[in-house]
């Protein structure tokens, strides 16, 4: 990982939606007093997946804010805040697999923030924090297309790993190799 020792990192960017807007996103590295709100949120981004798979045993909606913790104690994981203008809108965890590999998981942006192109400046900023980086992994629910298209156009591939969770969701997986 990048030695920065900063701990905000932001992209501005300019989008359009129904006019013009000004949108600042960045990533605030994330401490044990964040558990409550990256839990929180995280609810509320993967509800209505939970909803609609019916994914009880895996969802990140049904765990327990003590995974949280544990996740943010860990000696090879990052918790950021991402917030858009400077509202906490969602959270990605970073793993250290092993020198120049790391995986997301999970990352995820609240539904009413959703659609707004705050994911792809993530994944910008993520590649400039962690510029070492040789390749990236993730895994995704195959029958969210909006999440699976985004993660393409992003330079993600899609691995051979499935996983069938029940009769209504299957988990893939993606990776980016990056070139340095």
């Amino acid at each position: 990982m990048n030695t920065n020792s900063e701990l905000m990192y932001s992209i501005d960017a300019e989008i359009t939606i129904g006019g013009i807007a000004f949108m600042s996103v960045s990533l605030s590295k994330s401490g044990l007093e964040d558990a409550a709100v990256i839990h929180a949120m995280q609810i509320e981004a993967f509800l209505p997946l939970l909803e609609n798979y019916r994914d009880y045993d895996t969802s990140p909606a049904n765990e327990p804010i003590d995974l949280i913790v544990n996740r943010i104690n860990q000696s090879f994981t990052q918790y950021y805040l991402i917030k858009n203008d400077g509202e906490a809108v969602g959270a990605i965890r970073i793993v250290t697999k092993e020198i120049q590999v790391y995986r997301i998981s999970p990352l995820f942006i609240v539904p009413d923030h959703q659609g707004k192109g705050i994911a792809q400046q993530v994944f910008a900023l993520i590649e400039q924090m962690y510029s070492d980086a040789r390749r990236w992994e993730l895994e995704t629910v195959l029958q969210e297309a909006g999440n699976c298209y985004l993660y393409e156009k992003m330079g993600y591939k899609r691995t051979e790993f499935s996983q069938v969770v029940n009769d209504k969701m299957t988990l893939i997986g993606y990776e980016k190799i990056m070139e340095l």
